[in-house]
């Protein structure tokens, strides 16, 4: 289930960093412990995308200068999106960098239609490597048209696939097809204008700051349905719950208004 969480800007002109991931992750995280429920204190199985609205570039980051902001987040489990929720909306006011916010309402996204063939947008960069202290290996570049590329991300996604427990080791033997195909003609736009579509993003865990590298482009993902289904709830690759790897449909109008949401809380 992919909900969008719409905030109050109280101070317009308020900034973040470029990539801020890490400080909603902080945030989240936050919220999670702060509620105090045993089973949900180690929970990992959630998504969420940078936060949106109307901004200016400055050396300092993004400036936000309209009324409200959102931020996508998704989760297959609904007792937990309950439960982050409940304690999200208890908290007037939320700084999030230079940004106070206040929760305001959220809406439900409309579910999608997958089957063997999708074509994604990267809402956030994804992670191909895992993260180790005093390890340098995470920062590789890989070149995403490789077989590399894809079997990494198919690894990562049936890990996470065991430990969300909801797949039996027969049922995840027959997930074998996964192949990521990059739109080649995206590539070399973003590379002929001497743009990146692979950068290093700081992320924290345990208070340790790590250094990864991320890849944003659209490409289309062969796989069974209930692959398709779980990437696009859980996110793709690694540190999927620091906010990175959430994807859209490329398809999928994700920017609907007020009127085509259903509100679920206020």
């Amino acid at each position: 289930m992919r909900v969008r969480i719409v905030f109050a800007l109280r101070n317009k002109g308020g900034y973040v960093p470029f990539h801020h991931q890490f400080l909603l992750a902080q945030i989240i995280k936050g919220m999670i412990v702060a509620g105090n429920e045993a089973r949900f204190q180690q929970f990992t199985h959630y998504n969420f995308s940078g936060l949106k609205g109307q901004t200016k570039i400055s050396r300092k980051g993004l400036h936000f200068y309209s009324s409200r902001i959102t931020l996508v987040f998704s989760t297959a489990d609904k007792e937990f999106l309950d439960y982050f929720l409940k304690i999200l909306f208890e908290h007037k006011e939320i700084m999030i960098g230079m940004l106070q916010l206040t929760p305001e309402l959220v809406e439900r996204e409309e579910p999608v239609t997958v089957s063997e063939t999708v074509k994604y947008l990267c809402i956030s960069p994804i992670v191909l490597l895992p993260a180790a202290f005093n390890d340098e290996s995470a920062k590789r570049f890989i070149n995403p048209e490789t077989d590399e590329f894809s079997d990494l991300l198919y690894e990562a996604t049936i890990s996470q696939m065991q430990t969300s427990g909801k797949f039996t080791a027969e049922q995840l033997a027959d997930l074998y097809k996964f192949q990521l195909v990059p739109d080649k003609h995206y590539l070399q736009k973003i590379q002929s204008a001497h743009k990146k579509f692979a950068r290093i993003y700081p992320l924290f865990d345990s208070d340790i700051k790590y250094e990864v590298r991320g890849y944003t482009f659209p490409f289309t993902l062969f796989a069974s349905p209930t692959v398709q289904q779980f990437v696009y709830e859980h996110g793709l690759g690694h540190f999927t719950h620091k906010g990175f790897g959430m994807l859209d449909m490329a398809n999928n109008d994700s920017i609907r208004k007020n009127a085509d949401m259903e509100m679920v809380y206020a």
